[in-house]
């Protein structure tokens, strides 16, 4: 086996394990049985389980798997900050607005999407150490791209719940 080969090979099963730590906490707490919204969630996990790894085996595929990879920790992102908001902690103070909320959870989201962009960078630009990062931050693939698709979720998200109530 190739270093290449070992190193997509751990970063996959990091993915799969996250995933599936993930979906197992959140069918703890949020069981389908209980309440039909919990659906959504329960299907995410689904993909992030079995279909996001799959994109990642293959270079054909791999953007694919980067980009609902990304897009499933966005959601979950929003998903979990609005459930912050609506049973947010009292009496607040900085300890339970960090340890009372979805803070620690959307943590170990973020983690599933930095294994994911490390499997993607390493992917398609090589494992050399010497290269140069490059490219525009607030563009496909980078970082900043995604953040800009959290914001505009996140509005979207907040807009519709104003607008719909």
């Amino acid at each position: 086996m190739t270093v290449r080969a070992y190193i997509k090979t751990t970063l996959l099963l990091a993915l799969i394990a996250v995933s599936v730590g993930g979906f197992m906490l959140h069918q703890r707490i949020h069981p389908v049985s209980e309440n039909t919204s919990n659906m959504v969630p329960f299907l995410s996990g689904i993909l992030s389980i079995i279909i996001v790894p799959l994109l990642f085996s293959s270079r054909k595929t791999i953007s694919y798997g980067y980009t609902l990879n990304g897009f499933l920790v966005i959601v979950g992102t929003v998903a979990m900050a609005h459930f912050s908001v609506k049973h947010w902690p009292q009496p607040f103070s900085l300890e339970s607005a960090v340890l009372k909320t979805t803070l620690p959870d959307i943590m170990v989201l973020w983690t599933k999407f930095f294994i994911g962009k490390a499997l993607f960078d390493l992917e398609l630009f090589g494992y050399d150490a010497g290269r140069k990062k490059a490219g525009v931050t607030y563009r496909y693939p980078n970082t900043g791209w995604w953040l800009v698709h959290l914001a505009a979720i996140s509005v979207v998200y907040t807009l519709s719940g104003w607008l719909w109530r």
